[in-house]
């Protein structure tokens, strides 16, 4: 677990934004973001340095990833 007391508020910020990723997917994790924005900034500019980092096989290796864990739940 992690010491939140001893973390700086960038350091908790980017903690969470793991955690929302990995539980929710980055699909989910926007939505949930979206959900305290008030709708500033450019999200198409934005959306590139998410998802610039990935390539069309680290997706599609995160879906079988995914799929894979839900398999493994059922």
């Amino acid at each position: 677990m992690l010491n939140t007391q001893a973390m700086t508020p960038q350091q908790i910020r980017e903690a969470g934004m793991k955690v929302l990723s990995r539980e929710l997917g980055v699909v989910g994790m926007i939505r949930f973001m979206q959900q305290f924005e008030l709708g500033t900034g450019d999200y198409s500019k934005d959306r590139h340095q998410w998802l610039d980092q990935y390539s069309v096989d680290d997706i599609a290796q995160m879906v079988r990833e995914k799929k894979a864990a839900y398999r493994r739940k059922k």
